[in-house]
């Protein structure tokens, strides 16, 4: 199993940077510092409570000035890339509310070998039209880790990170920002632009509808942020969105044939998985093919018995008439950080552009209760 991200925070890590901090300020407290960053709590911190306790460990022992605490980060930021310096920037969260000019200044340059797009957000809930404005204007910067920052920083329900509910409510300020971007060379500006229009979507799908109508078309790199930023809106068969990439809402009722889901078992265990096997016969009396995105809709269990649907991707095609698709999916059951699994009855459904046309289901039960329904099964097979 690989380790938690966490772990690449250990002593020599620690050791190596505060040997690097030293070499540029000789008054730093080398020895003091992976003491003060691994003291009590230490191992029970996730990932970003390690990043804070790194970073609040530097505000105790750099300079008590955060614009020469800063001196001594701009010293050495050159030779910090990558992930696990993501205290760099947060250190700016921490320390510098109180000099916005400065802290965006810092952030422009510490996003560029890491990403500040956690360390933003506190600055646009305090001041949000100032801290936009610079937005804008890192969205015409010249490289594409702050043009990223500009899109990244304020998506509506950036992961790991508290949501903008100001841009939940209303996400205009946002629009400027990428229709900027909306054609940018940056595969990596325009995975952030597909990853907000998605945000977007989700609390104001008539925006993203109006958006994806408005830029289809325009350019290649454009219609790539244009179907990827809808995949909420396909995944929950909106008409309108499906219509504009070539999905017929009606081709379930209209092309299909016949239709079949399949479990090898009835029943499943949490921890455990499940085969499946699908098959689709489509009807030969139609001239033209048709653009088909099959899924398979999960209908989970929740706590106190409420259902929740997920959707997987089985296969999008086109597909000649009198065509016949089959395939197998294995379904995990087991319990994720986003997903924990509950006993209960299943239903598992097969979706033609968004519309159900076969359907089977699984009891899923808790290891404790299989064995019991093992047991008991047993008993009564012996006594017969």
């Amino acid at each position: 199993m690989a380790e938690p991200l966490k772990a690449m925070y250990d002593l020599p890590f620690l050791q190596r940077f505060a040997a690097l901090v030293r070499s540029e300020w000789p008054s730093f407290d080398e020895e003091r510092f992976p003491l003060l960053v691994t003291g009590e709590g230490w191992d029970g911190l996730e990932l970003k409570g390690r990043i804070r306790r790194i970073t609040e460990s530097l505000g105790r022992l750099l300079p008590p000035s955060y614009a020469e605490a800063l001196e001594v980060l701009y010293a050495i930021d050159e030779r910090c890339t990558g992930f696990p310096y993501l205290f760099f920037p947060d250190f700016v969260e921490v320390y510098g509310a109180g000099d916005w000019e400065r802290s965006m200044a810092a952030m422009e340059r510490f996003t560029v070998r890491s990403t500040a797009e956690f360390a933003i957000r506190p600055f646009l809930l305090r001041e949000t039209d100032r801290t936009m404005g610079r937005m804008r204007e890192w969205a015409g910067h010249s490289n594409e880790h702050v043009r990223r920052l500009a899109s990244e920083g304020c998506r509506p329900r950036l992961p790991w990170a508290p949501a903008l509910p100001m841009f939940k409510r209303d996400p205009s300020p946002i629009l400027p920002v990428l229709e900027t971007l909306k054609r940018d060379p940056s595969l990596y500006v325009r995975k952030s632009v597909a990853n907000n229009l998605n945000d977007i979507a989700k609390d104001h799908p008539e925006i993203v509808r109006d958006i994806a109508a408005r830029w289809s078309g325009e350019h290649p790199w454009t219609d790539w942020i244009v179907r990827r930023g809808c995949r909420s809106l396909v995944k929950a068969a909106d008409p309108a969105v499906l219509a504009l990439f070539g999905y017929d809402g009606q081709a379930a009722s209209g092309v299909v044939k016949q239709a079949a889901l399949e479990a090898r078992s009835g029943e499943a265990v949490i921890g455990g998985a499940s085969e499946l096997a699908y098959r689709l016969k489509l009807d030969g009396r139609d001239e033209e093919p048709v653009r088909l995105r099959l899924e398979l809709g999960v209908d989970y269990v929740k706590a106190r018995d409420a259902v929740s649907q997920k959707r997987f991707l089985l296969t999008d095609k086109t597909a000649a008439p009198g065509s016949e698709i089959a395939g197998t999916k294995r379904l995990d059951w087991k319990d994720l950080s986003t997903r924990k699994h509950y006993p209960g009855l299943h239903r598992l459904h097969l979706l033609v552009n968004g519309t159900a046309v076969a359907e089977t289901q699984i009891e899923l039960q808790t290891a404790a209760g299989a064995d019991a329904a093992g047991r008991s099964r047993a008993e009564k097979g012996g006594g017969a």
